[in-house]
């Protein structure tokens, strides 16, 4: 009986492990089961595709990141390879160019040659600053030249050039106060913007660009002729220089003392230059002492 019993329960061991086997291999070969939208959505959140996304993502944007830093890198070179040809704006050009002329003109000026602190540059300032002028720049060029009397020459913004004669100063016996209201009428020249309004030369290149076309070394060649012409031949026109005296009149009469200093110098010049013929040329430059100590003068009275 008991060997029956054992006998069944192998047959039946072996039974199911056939079932199994036949069940296993049904399995292998039935077809794949579709995924739910459910199912597929929840196998895109898997964080594994979450991390490629966003690396991909990631990379893309910094990509176009560097792709514009170098469009604008580009964009910057080449603005400042087109700024190599453009000339000077008229803000940064009549320093560079009033230098550009006293260095041109060195022989004709005879500048360079041993002096003294003679201490006008001090003595200007303090002119300048008591008539309520401040934070002036300027440079003063003795020369040892009596063709040049005196004269300012246009800086950029504030800024100006001032020369004076060496021969001129002594034959004059010219004090600092002297000079310095010799170069206040010199300033005035500049603030009312004749010395430019009598330069003949198109100043319209001034800022402009000649990379497409070539550099025009003519016209700076006719400004240096404008500055000589000017400074030795034309000069100034009678109603630029009634403005300048009466501007230097309307100024130097809240000081008495100034004022007579003022035209007692312009009574030695008016002598200086109807007696030496060295200074002959004074009044073509600067229409005339004489006719600046009328304007200036108190009208008599007719009783």
């Amino acid at each position: 009986m008991k060997l029956l019993i054992i006998l069944l329960i192998l047959v039946s061991s072996i039974s199911f492990s056939q079932e199994v086997r036949e069940l296993s291999k049904t399995l292998g070969k039935s077809p794949k089961v579709k995924l739910l939208p459910e199912e597929k959505e929840q196998s895109l959140m898997d964080y594994s595709n979450i991390k490629n996304v966003l690396k991909k993502d990631g990379l893309v944007k910094h990509k176009k990141k560097k792709t514009k830093d170098i469009q604008k890198i580009k964009k910057i070179r080449s603005q400042l390879e087109l700024k190599k040809y453009n000339y000077p704006d008229g803000d940064r050009f009549w320093s560079f160019f009033s230098e550009y002329w006293l260095v041109k003109n060195a022989q004709t000026l005879q500048w360079d040659f041993s002096k003294p602190q003679y201490g006008i540059a001090t003595a200007f300032r303090r002119l300048l600053e008591k008539i309520g002028y401040y934070h002036r720049k300027i440079k003063i060029l003795i020369v040892n030249t009596p063709n040049l009397t005196h004269a300012a020459l246009p800086g950029d913004k504030g800024e100006y050039f001032f020369i004076i004669s060496l021969p001129f100063m002594r034959t004059l016996d010219l004090t600092k106060v002297d000079i310095s209201l010799l170069f206040l009428e010199d300033m005035y020249r500049i603030d009312m913007g004749y010395f430019k309004e009598n330069i003949k030369e198109d100043l319209g290149f001034l800022g402009q660009n000649f990379k497409a076309s070539k550099f025009n070394k003519k016209k700076l060649d006719n400004l240096l002729k404008d500055y000589t012409r000017i400074l030795f031949k034309d000069g100034f026109s009678f109603q630029q220089q009634y403005k300048v005296t009466k501007q230097m009149d309307s100024v130097l009469k809240a000081d008495p003392a100034l004022w007579s200093i003022y035209l007692k110098m312009l009574n030695k010049i008016d002598e200086l230059v109807k007696d030496n013929l060295l200074y002959k040329d004074y009044n073509k430059i600067y229409p005339s002492p004489e006719l600046q100590i009328k304007w200036i003068s108190p009208k008599k009275k007719i009783i």
